[in-house]
């Protein structure tokens, strides 16, 4: 909407002046009746309205502008978890056009939504902007676009930080509206595993650390806690100072970095002690501060952190297997999961071997159909589909399958399996459950086995054992994807990642071959011998082997071997225990 002008003309105000009587200088107040004031045509009602009200004669209002700028909405995005944003924030962030961003919040806001519709308020220098310069940002974007979005880390309500923002866009007449969020006040105390009161204390005072006003001999009461924001870099200087106004050396005080996000970190100690504590620490930036008796809660509720695989990054090199289950348990252990594909799905080459499968299968040719891969499903799904069949198709037949997800992409189908392998989820297993050939029970001995171009021969030897014929057709073939991005190749070489989860063999060789050998200080997951071995023959170390074949398995073989780590380092009295973290620094070739 655009402002409504609050200015008004000095010749609308009343004179009582009575020697006065031209109407077009001022108006004479008397008892007289006058003639009743002519109504203004209606052309001009638009532009503008003139009476007499009560014998007072008012001057023409002025048009109301229409405003150039779109709308402004600024949205507190919190300590920096992007689930933690409010409902209302997730929407506003769909509608925008343009959104402009902190550089801590970035990430945040690509949770959301596309690149292409966030801009950074870091500058070319690698600079934030000043609060008038993002300011002015804000108003180019809005004079362009309809909806703009200024998203800011953390609290400005607590911190104020907007004022200066929004000093500008009030002298710039433009309107904006303001969407609170988790607080950091409220969210890193919550997720580092205390509260900020209970037990003795009562009372909690919030204070600035970069303030040169605080009057430290009222901040010495027990019962009171105290919070420091931005206090990370003067944890000692704060102690200090609070010790010298006569706290107890025994109180207290914890430092949390990148608090909620799976970088968090939380440096307990004393306030006699932290000093010596933080001697020689790499850590530095801001961090949330927190002094007072509540820190004792820490050991009974702490959670977050506790989590097996928190700030773990964890590659996955996908086939065109369904990751999202796997994806979301990873996640639920603290990881920070992702994703490269390594294989691409085509057709075979000549389609007729399919197409007269399919029609074996419809017109009862076979007695199974098995299948070994979720590709292969889909593969006969499609080509089902393609003659305007669907899962009516296997009346008659008894169906064998193997893995998960081959398993659910059947039942989703409408098939469900008649065969399926207890245990392990490999070829071999279902091969042990495979029943052999009866010629009295099975009136048809032939089998459709649709599978890979590069699928080996175990499973079609091992049936041919147990008397059945088999038709080992080419339902699909798998090729190398393309290699990822620059920068996903150099994490996987120089150790960026903590961990890389293979999934099959095809899956070691495809990665190995686009982006090259993980580096050795990455831990290596498989999900069985099979896979194991292959890594193994590309020079990998295996340290996790799933008890289970199944994705799932695999992540928990990995959080335990992580916690294993974790109880290793903190025995040894090592901060992290991150394999991306413990990594050697190279040294650079002298050059001469």
């Amino acid at each position: 909407m655009s402002p409504i002008s609050k200015k008004h003309d000095s010749r609308s105000s009343t004179t009582h002046s009575k020697n006065t009587k031209s109407p077009k200088e001022a108006t004479e107040v008397t008892t007289e009746k006058k003639p009743a004031a002519k109504k203004a045509p209606a052309a001009k009602k638009s532009s503008a309205i003139q009476g007499v009200i009560e014998g007072v004669e008012v001057a023409p209002t002025p048009p109301r502008k229409k405003s150039a700028l779109g709308s402004i909405t600024f949205i507190a995005a919190g300590p920096g978890d992007p689930e933690l944003l409010t409902m209302r924030a997730v929407r506003l962030l769909g509608s925008a056009d343009k959104i402009v961003a902190d550089s801590q919040a970035m990430q945040i806001a690509l949770a959301y939504v596309d690149q292409e519709k966030v801009v950074s308020t870091m500058g070319e220098d690698e600079v934030e902007l000043e609060p008038a310069e993002a300011a002015k940002l804000v108003l180019e974007l809005a004079r362009e676009c309809e909806h703009v979005v200024r998203l800011v880390i953390g609290d400005p309500i607590v911190s104020g930080r907007l004022i200066p923002e929004i000093s500008v866009l009030r002298r710039s007449h433009a309107n904006f509206e303001l969407v609170p969020g988790v607080s950091e006040i409220t969210g890193i105390p919550a997720f580092a595993g205390f509260n900020l009161t209970g037990g003795k204390s009562n009372e909690v005072r919030i204070l600035n650390a970069q303030d040169a006003g605080i009057e430290w001999e009222s901040l010495v009461n027990p019962r009171e806690t105290l919070v420091f924001l931005d206090g990370g870099d003067l944890v000692s200087w704060i102690a200090d100072k609070l010790l010298k106004a006569g706290r107890d050396p025994q109180t207290p005080i914890a430092i949390t970095r990148n608090g909620t996000t799976v970088d968090q970190r939380t440096t307990l100690s004393t306030l006699g002690s932290v000093g010596t504590l933080l001697k020689g620490s790499k850590d530095s930036g801001p961090g949330f501060v927190v002094v007072g008796e509540v820190l004792d809660q820490r050991e009974k509720y702490n959670w977050f952190e506790k989590k097996e695989l928190v700030g773990w990054r964890v590659l996955i090199p996908r086939t065109q297997d369904n990751t999202a289950e796997m994806i979301q348990v990873l996640k639920a252990h603290g990881a920070v999961p992702s994703e490269v594909a390594t294989i691409s799905v085509e057709p075979p080459r000549t389609p007729q071997q399919m197409d007269r499968a399919v029609n074996g299968l419809v017109s009862g040719r076979y007695a199974w159909v098995g299948f070994t891969s979720l590709n292969a499903v889909r593969a006969i799904r499609e080509k089902l589909e393609e003659y305007g069949l669907d899962a009516r198709s296997f009346s008659g037949l008894k169906v064998a399958a193997v893995g998960a997800s081959t398993i659910a992409a059947l039942i989703e189908f409408g098939v469900k399996p008649d065969l399926v392998p207890p245990g392990d989820q490999n070829t071999s297993a279902l091969l042990d459950e495979w029943p052999p050939y009866d010629s009295l029970l099975d009136p048809i001995n032939r089998i459709f086995l649709p599978r890979a171009d590069i699928s080996t021969d175990t499973l079609v030897a091992g049936l041919g054992d147990l008397g059945w014929e088999v038709e080992d057709i080419t339902a699909f073939r798998t090729v190398r994807a393309a290699p990822p991005p620059a920068y996903t190749r150099e994490a996987i070489k120089t150790g960026g990642f903590d961990a890389v989860l293979f999934t099959s063999s095809s899956t070691v060789r495809n990665l190995v071959g686009i982006a090259g050998k993980p580096h050795a200080t990455t831990v290596v997951a498989c999900i069985g011998p099979q896979t194991a071995k292959t890594a193994a023959e590309h020079g990998l170390r295996v340290d996790v082997l799933a008890e289970v074949n199944t994705p799932l398995a695999l992540v928990d073989a990995l959080s335990i071997h992580a916690e294993t780590l974790r109880d290793a380092a903190l025995e040894g009295g090592e901060v992290s225990w991150r394999p991306s973290r413990r990594r050697p620094v190279a040294r650079r070739k002298s050059v001469k």
